[in-house]
């Protein structure tokens, strides 16, 4: 690998790993094993190949075109394929492993899922496809990375809710909402920079920072939850 790529290399794999280590940090309480994060990370990783054969084949029949053409590429395409293979790794390596015991958890694995999947990804983008661009490096470090791991957040939040639900009801709604809510949020994202508006930029700032903050607030509502059950057991060694 010469010079040039390395230092693209770099500049790839640092925005997920820097907020893969911050959310790890946000765990405080319970941590999880590293082990077991890595996992999740490489298998976020591999989740990119089945995601590029599906969205090919959907790519290859989506015969719209204009608003509605982007609309099905952006909701459909990448939103729901690339969202329910990160969600899919999630399922099936920690929704019954009982190192999942508290709701931050859901959070966390999804989240590195998703910036496994980010990784690939802008690895393809900033080492491969457009390495003649060097700032495509930084526009997709600011945004499109970051943005898979706020949809992880959302996915994770609603997993959990699901994972710890008091009915089967509850459960089954979280468990739909932890694919869709994440996707139409995906989706927007997508839509926005793919409709070609000339307020684009300004429109995709306020909906970045609009993302940040709600989801911001079902972090720290984790996070709450996972200091007051550390408190709770903490409490009851010492009785």
């Amino acid at each position: 690998m010469n010079k040039l790529n390395t230092r693209l290399f770099i500049i790839a794999i640092v925005p997920a790993a820097s907020i893969a280590y911050a959310v790890y940090l946000s765990d405080r309480y319970d941590k999880e094993p590293i082990s077991l994060l890595f996992k999740t990370f490489i298998f976020g990783a591999l989740s990119v190949i089945p995601t590029i054969i599906v969205e090919r084949f959907l790519s290859s029949i989506n015969a719209f075109s204009g608003l509605l053409g982007i609309a099905i590429t952006a909701f459909v395409v990448a939103g729901f394929t690339e969202e329910y293979f990160k969600r899919l790794v999630v399922i099936k390596l920690m929704c019954k492993n009982k190192y999942f015991d508290e709701k931050l958890d859901g959070i966390v694995y999804s989240v590195f899922s998703a910036l496994g999947f980010a990784t690939v990804e802008n690895v393809i983008y900033v080492v491969f496809r457009y390495s003649y661009n060097s700032y495509i490096g930084l526009y997709r470090g600011i945004l499109s990375v970051p943005a898979h791991a706020i949809f992880g957040v959302t996915m994770g939040y609603y997993l959990s809710l699901s994972k710890f639900a008091s009915t089967k009801e509850r459960a089954r709604a979280n468990f739909r909402k932890s694919l869709y809510m994440p996707m139409l949020l995906h989706g927007a994202f997508d839509f926005i920079l793919m409709a070609g508006v000339p307020e684009a930029g300004i429109i995709i700032a306020i909906y970045a920072i609009y993302l940040w903050i709600t989801n911001q607030k079902k972090l720290n509502t984790y996070i709450y939850d996972s200091y007051s059950r550390f408190n709770r057991l903490h409490y009851d060694d010492e009785e």
